[in-house]
């Protein structure tokens, strides 16, 4: 046995020595004022292929936060865990008691209210929102984004993924216009201008969005001329105050007799159940975030962690501190000291640690059975983010690494496996790239972005040495 391994070992280090490429080859793609730290590392028996030296040295994860966000999930929650809202009889009031589920629907919150009999004299309907407490916002989220849906708030009362949707065209006397659909009790409006392309970039004049706690948006600046209207996402700023008026507007399709109002809160008074809506498993949860990174997902699973493992309403805080309790206890991982502030990556406080994000993926992999996990995340080029990934839709990438990315302003970053030849991962790597500010080329000559072309290389290593590390 022992003489085997030792034989593997030295044919994986020629290996290693036949094909390796030092790092700075992939850095000398990139801009000077670029940091990164990448690492690829066998699953076997942990022999490095590459490395940087400065796999301690902390950067901002962005999405690839997500799979320790999922992991604890894992760990913490059992696998029939799932969301649920419930609908109670409080005497001649009712209460819907929200837990953050980030799938629920319009559709979901009508088929609880059917619940109630259409003679059932109504006094108030409650919305609870004591699920969570504390901010629905993470410290260190970018304030410029804060009314996109990729932002939308991590709130208790959640209901259409806290956003809407709208468009704007722009007209031929030089102005726009907003469409937004009727069942949507949002305002927008628009003071922006209709231009010409050459007109908007010698002007610098883009289109911008402010939004107030009312859930009104307005749009300005400007819009380049076009023949279709430009679909519009916006965060719910107020998902107390939107499902306020959902609610409102549903208890009028189902012809209900309310005397009183829609509150936000909860009565004093003991109640019973009168129904309950499930959302999809957790599993379910986890590949749509995992393969969509969907923020909303990891930051309410975050706060609802904090809640479990706490025994109190969830926060950023303390789901935080529960991601980190539980990856320590359960699985020995160590992060501490490591700054955190949410758990999807969007936060620009969070900080995270190559090394750090290799012993999650190694425990990923070594507890693959129990887990499943590697099998809810993107393939390059084939699903998810990675599926339109520039530098991973083609041979010899293409459908040979398994992998989640994040993306913040100036940091490009993947964590995942090498797989071999037969799609089982052999290898783990890690790509953390922030301060990458490339030049802007003037010329209208098509060129090759700095960090694709770095991609495209260390990827083509990845794949590589996943493939040609020898099967015990």
């Amino acid at each position: 046995m022992w003489r085997s391994l030792c034989v593997c070992s030295a044919i994986l280090m020629s290996v290693v020595t036949a094909h390796a490429i030092h790092a700075s080859t992939f850095v000398d793609k990139l801009p000077n004022s670029t940091r990164s730290a990448t690492l690829i590392e066998s699953l076997n028996d942990s022999v490095r292929y590459q490395n940087t030296e400065n796999q301690n040295q902390l950067f901002p994860p962005a999405s690839t936060l997500k799979l320790v966000t999922a992991l604890a999930a894992k760990l913490e929650l059992k696998e029939s865990f799932r969301f649920k809202t419930r609908l109670t009889q409080h005497n001649n009031d009712f209460v819907i008691h929200f837990s953050g589920d980030p799938t629920l629907t319009n559709k979901d919150l009508k088929q609880l209210l059917s619940s109630i009999p259409k003679h059932q004299k109504i006094h108030n309907i409650w919305l609870d929102n004591t699920a969570f407490s504390g901010y629905d916002r993470a410290v260190g989220w970018p304030w410029d984004i804060l009314g996109v849906c990729y932002s939308a708030p991590a709130s208790a009362i959640t209901l259409d993924n806290n956003c809407v949707q709208a468009s704007i065209y722009t007209q031929k006397n030089g102005s726009t216009r907003v469409y937004v659909p009727e069942h949507q009790p949002i305002y927008v409006s628009t003071l922006a201008k209709s231009v010409s392309k050459t007109e908007q970039e010698s002007t610098l004049c883009k289109l911008e969005l402010t939004s107030s706690q009312e859930n009104h948006y307005q749009l300005q600046g400007c819009l380049s001329q076009r023949k279709k209207p430009l679909p519009l996402k916006f965060a719910v700023q107020n998902p107390a105050l939107y499902t306020q008026r959902i609610t409102s507007g549903l208890i009028n399709q189902l012809q209900l007799s309310i005397s009183g109002e829609v509150k936000v809160g909860t009565p004093s008074t003991q109640g019973r159940t009168l129904a309950v809506h499930q959302s999809v498993s957790l599993d379910e949860l986890l590949e749509a975030m995992l393969k969509k990174s969907d923020n909303l997902i990891a930051d309410n699973l975050t706060k609802t962690l904090g809640a479990h493992f706490y025994h109190q309403p969830g926060s950023f805080d303390n789901g935080i501190e529960a991601i980190k309790q539980i990856l320590f206890s359960r699985a020995g991982i160590d992060i501490e000291q490591t700054p955190l502030a949410d758990g999807s990556g969007l936060s620009r406080n969070n900080r995270f640690s190559a090394q750090n994000m290799a012993n999650v993926l190694r425990y990923i992999w070594q507890n693959d059975k129990q887990l499943g996990l590697i099998k809810l995340m993107p393939y390059s080029g084939q699903s998810g983010t990675l599926k339109y990934r520039k530098s991973m839709r083609k041979a010899p990438i293409k459908g040979q690494i398994i992998a989640k990315s994040g993306s913040l302003y100036g940091s490009h970053n993947m964590a995942g496996f090498g797989l071999d030849k037969d799609g089982r991962p052999t290898t783990l790597f890690i790509q953390f790239v922030t301060d990458y500010y490339p030049i802007k080329q003037s010329n209208k000559k098509k060129t090759v972005a700095p960090i694709i072309q770095f991609e495209k290389m260390f990827y083509q290593e990845v794949v590589k040495f996943s493939q040609a590390i020898p099967k015990t």
